[in-house]
């Protein structure tokens, strides 16, 4: 069952529980050395356990933005798939396709978008209309 993040009555699917997890876990392990959410609380502590509220998201973006910037500078081959069990690699391995070039472009959803670009655009959206962001 795919995960989606939804903004009134707008939903975007992003894919697997897993694969958010692994988003998530990337984010913190790469950006984050003093554990997951001590950098970015909105992101990690707030829209990962599922709920978001619009007036965070500003800060959120914020932090997603950051992010972004971290894990453009980072190879794909560094992804965690699990933050509690790093030796985890993803169903598909090293065989990933030769457009993606860091971990900034690696996560794409499961209707081909890039992670990053629908996380913004919803978190905007939440701000534009002042509604919360639910993931789930």
């Amino acid at each position: 069952m795919a995960v989606g993040i939804t903004v009134g009555p707008i939903t975007a699917e992003i894919g697997t529980g897993s694969f958010v997890h692994a988003f998530f876990s990337t984010v913190s392990v790469h950006c984050e050395p003093n554990g997951w959410g001590t950098r970015y609380p909105r992101l990690m502590n707030h829209l990962y356990q599922g709920y978001l509220s619009h007036s965070q998201a500003a800060e959120a973006l914020e932090e997603l933005q950051d992010a972004h910037a971290v894990l453009d500078k980072v190879s794909p081959s560094k992804v965690v798939w699990d933050v509690e069990d790093l030796s985890a690699q993803p169903p598909w391995g090293t065989n990933i396709s030769s457009d993606i070039t860091s971990l900034g472009n690696y996560f794409v959803s499961s209707t081909g978008r890039d992670l990053f670009a629908l996380l913004k655009e919803i978190l905007q959206l939440s701000i534009d209309r002042q509604k919360d962001a639910t993931l789930g």
